[in-house]
């Protein structure tokens, strides 16, 4: 079992990929992140006339980008009847609608930057862990159906076998809007698309300082200093004290992964009959699929820290997945590894500015659509496209306990593994 991640040992980066030397001394827009909100807002702004350069600390796509389950799925992290009660039906409907154009907007940059990363739209279903979630569902399908007009199909116990080839679970609600990609093949097809179109990456390049000069900014790296005009910080989950006012906002949940050997056909139509995605009811959720490759992919959240090993991560993972499919009990590991996803107290997703630097952040699992998303949303609006966006237009709140180091993740899972236990 190898403990690296499966995307990219299967798809490496490529060697072709443009990557630029010496930085320039002056541009329009420095980017820090490769990843896909800092990729996907070079893609908006150098199509705009802006001149852009990308600077990734280690190689293009290193971080969560390359790292997720390859899952595209409605909605964010915090529900959508928490996002009705906090902001109001108007922006409820706006942050829904915003998830949805996520996965179209996924789809259609595949389309129009030709990108082979095996996106497919074959849906998936949310699986309900007890019988008490199962009438969740009911209750959510109706709401959904009543507030947004959206309709998913709900899955009975007696039918799940239709979807499932499990017998762990007790109904479920069914979605056709989903996709699926290989994460690797999107991120690096991404960077490759837009440095053809003039932006300039550049890897191996830690920004160690940003500092205002009159109204533009002085960017120093470890590569040599560039002065632009705007900044965009795009770390995510890997947000680091270069900008301790952006720190707070964000900290590292740790998210795991293990992969199996290919599958056979035979096999992985039993478990997995229409090639849906899953995940399930609990807060600790797991998430599974299988792949273009025909492996199921196993992930979950463990104890949200990001510093598990992943040799006990695997076995946990194993164990769980081996317990909703006994079939896989013979079937070896081939890969596990781990990601650090960006959470927000709120649980939202945000655009905002920290002294004048931009920064769009915080997807809390749902980066694949949400980073995707953000991205263009930023750089349509520091393009002058658009005038505003719902993510610019909510507080985003700080806690006066966390500066710098999480200390509090311990407790949040212990509280979380407990509403898992009483739901």
């Amino acid at each position: 079992m190898e403990t690296t991640a499966f995307w990219t040992d299967q798809f490496p980066r490529p060697a072709e990929l443009p990557v630029a030397v010496e930085l320039p001394s002056r541009v329009d827009v420095v980017i820090i992140g490769s990843g896909y909100t800092g990729l996907n807002a070079a893609r908006v702004l150098v199509k705009s006339g802006a001149s852009v350069v990308v600077l990734e600390r280690k190689t293009i796509g290193w971080g969560a980008s390359s790292r997720n389950g390859g899952m595209a799925t409605p909605g964010l992290k915090q529900s959508i009847t928490k996002i009705f009660k906090r902001y109001g039906p108007e922006k409820g409907r706006m942050f829904w609608k915003a998830s949805l154009d996520a996965i179209d907007l996924l789809e259609k940059i595949v389309a129009g930057e030709n990108l082979d990363c095996d996106w497919s739209r074959n849906g998936h279903v949310a699986l309900a862990y007890k019988p008490s979630h199962f009438e969740g569902m009911k209750k959510a399908a109706d709401w959904f159906e009543q507030k947004l007009g959206y309709s998913m199909q709900l899955v009975s116990p007696s039918d799940l076998k239709m979807e499932i080839g499990s017998e762990v679970f007790f109904g479920g609600l069914a979605d056709d809007f989903s996709g699926g990609l290989q994460p690797a093949k999107y991120v690096f097809g991404l960077a490759t698309a837009v440095a053809k179109q003039g932006v300039a990456l550049y890897e191996q390049t830690a920004v160690t300082r940003i500092s205002k000069q009159s109204k533009k900014f002085k960017v120093e790296a470890s590569k040599g200093t560039i002065i632009a005009d705007e900044v965009v910080l795009a770390t995510g989950g890997y947000t680091d004290r270069l900008v301790p006012k952006l720190k707070a906002k964000v900290f590292p949940v740790g998210s795991y992964c293990i992969v199996t050997e290919p599958l056979t056909v035979e096999l992985q139509k039993k478990l997995s009959p229409k090639g849906r995605m899953f995940y399930d009811s609990k807060i600790f959720l797991n998430y599974f699929r299988l792949t273009p490759d025909g492996r199921m992919l196993w992930g979950g959240r463990n104890n949200l820290s990001t510093s598990l090993g992943l040799e006990q991560s695997a076995r946990i993972l194993r164990q769980q997945m081996v317990k909703t499919f006994p079939d896989l009990r013979g079937v070896a590991l081939s890969h596990s590894w781990t990601g650090q996803l960006g959470a927000t107290f709120d649980l939202m997703p945000h655009i905002g500015q920290v002294d004048g630097l931009h920064y769009a952040l915080g997807y809390n699992g749902h980066g694949l659509t949400i980073a995707t998303y953000l991205g263009t949303e930023l750089g349509l609006l520091l393009s002058g496209q658009k005038t505003s966006s719902p993510f610019a237009e909510i507080p985003h709140p700080t806690m006066f306990f966390y500066r710098n180091k999480p200390w509090f993740i311990p407790l949040a899972a212990q509280y979380y593994r407990y509403l898992d236990w009483i739901s």
